[in-house]
């Protein structure tokens, strides 16, 4: 019996019922199988003893925090046991004096943030599902955000972890990997690879993540265009400039109109696609005025009227919950050079028209980042048909420009076949050659590397 060595351990869990809304993400077309029990551990010495218990009887392992993701990565296998992480959430230690912080996996973002702006301090990375999402699953798919253009991903704030493993050590092994200090480049950045791994190379328990002073008043510019090549376009002169507002998101008129219906925020959506930038300097909110205008925006506005601002902000993050009220939704995450932006824009386009698929688009603009949002009437199988192909075609392309499949989303199911097309057949056998050596059992998060 598979559980034998688990039943008394508090917090695991065999309810039907429950098992089936912990055996899947956020990832609505992604498959998922049915695990034989969930375990939400306290400690790292629960997760040691799943593990070691899961490898002894060759039982797969697939850890979840939130389950906010978009990719299928937390997506349960048949027969797996289900690693919810989501009480292991104690911020164990903020260390003002040199800028660090440790939490536990199952820490959410912004409860870390709002607990560090406490003490002067500041975590970057911010998800639009921040409110929601734990650092677990932001360390696992190398989470970005809004901020990321100037300030770096969840991978430049993660200073060392903690990892339960195998495969080179005895399963159920907990290894500590990094540093506390600023600078270090002892053995190789084991750190670095298992951020952004998806929960395939081990279990984290623990991470040290790097910390920055809070920021100064920000204002925000505000432009709005005929057009999302327009958007592009103007996105594209910013990088050509070396403009670098802190944050630089694009949001159509479907997006707009999606949220506005949903949370009557006030934002009347006249024109079909806006950027909206954080800027930090007057010059910086000048640089970005001129770039707006001289790329054809129908207007464009500088504000440093918070409120105003948030609420701006506020709808870019509310877009994909809105857009999900409207039927089922297939996510994309490219990323593309910044100068193609409006390349891959007209693309885009051009695939909805050619496929009669609805496409909403939001954008992590400033970065190259897009999340196009593909829109299908429940119950409609040849829409979602439609959809898919689509959606690989957008991947093709995106390749075809030499970007990549996803930005900050993760793997998961959606995108493994898009991941061994970019990587090529000799790198991804390297990949898998890691992912055989620390996990020869293949017992973590199998089916997603």
């Amino acid at each position: 019996m598979v559980t034998l060595g688990l039943v008394d351990l508090e917090g695991l869990i065999t309810d039907p019922a429950t098992l089936a809304n912990l055996s899947h993400d956020e990832a609505e077309w992604a498959p998922a199988g049915t695990p034989f029990a969930a375990l939400r551990p306290r400690s790292t010495e629960d997760v040691q003893r799943a593990v070691r218990e899961c490898a002894a009887q060759g039982v797969p392992i697939v850890p979840r925090g939130a389950g906010t993701g978009l990719s299928g990565g937390a997506n349960a296998t048949d027969g797996c046991l289900v690693l919810d992480l989501s009480r292991m959430n104690r911020i164990i230690e903020i260390d003002p004096d040199n800028l660090l912080a440790v939490v536990q996996p199952g820490v959410v973002n912004d409860d870390l943030k709002k607990a560090v702006a406490a003490r002067g301090l500041w975590y970057p990375p911010d998800p639009a599902s921040s409110p929601w999402s734990t650092i677990g699953g932001n360390v696992a798919t190398n989470a970005g955000g809004l901020c990321c253009l100037k300030y770096g991903v969840t991978r430049d704030y993660v200073l060392g972890l903690e990892v339960v493993m195998g495969g080179p050590v005895e399963y159920g092994t907990a290894v500590k990997l990094g540093r506390r200090t600023n600078k270090g480049v002892a053995g190789y950045d084991l750190t670095s690879l298992l951020v952004g791994s998806e929960g395939t190379l081990g279990v984290v328990t623990e991470i040290t993540l790097r910390l920055r002073p809070a920021p100064g008043q920000q204002g925000t510019v505000v432009g709005a265009f005929p057009g999302l090549v327009e958007a592009g376009e103007a996105v594209a002169l910013c990088t050509k400039r070396g403009l670098q507002p802190a944050a630089l998101e694009l949001i159509d008129r479907a997006c707009l109109q999606a949220v506005e219906d949903w949370k009557h925020l006030g934002i009347e959506p006249d024109t079909e696609a806006m950027l909206l930038a954080r800027t930090e300097t007057s010059e910086d909110a000048d640089g970005l005025v001129s770039a707006f205008t001289d790329a054809g925006a129908v207007w464009t506005e500088r504000s440093t009227d918070s409120a105003e601002a948030e609420a701006l902000f506020a709808a870019r993050r509310l877009t994909y919950p809105a857009l999900e009220r409207l039927g089922p939704l297939l996510t994309e995450d490219v990323c593309v050079p910044r100068s193609l932006v409006p390349v891959m824009l007209a693309r885009i386009e051009e695939i909805g028209a050619k496929h009669s698929v609805q496409i909403a688009t939001i954008a992590h603009a400033g970065d190259g980042n897009l999340h196009p949002l593909l829109i299908t009437p429940p119950g409609d199988d040849n829409a979602r048909i439609a959809a898919q192909a689509a959606f690989e075609d957008i991947i093709d392309q995106a390749l075809d420009l030499g970007g990549t499949v996803t930005g900050e989303h993760g793997v998961g199911l959606l995108k493994r076949d898009g991941m061994i097309r970019e990587l090529g057949p000799d790198a991804h056998a390297v990949q898998r050659a890691v992912k055989s050596t620390l996990d020869p059992l293949d017992i973590f998060n199998p089916g997603k590397a």
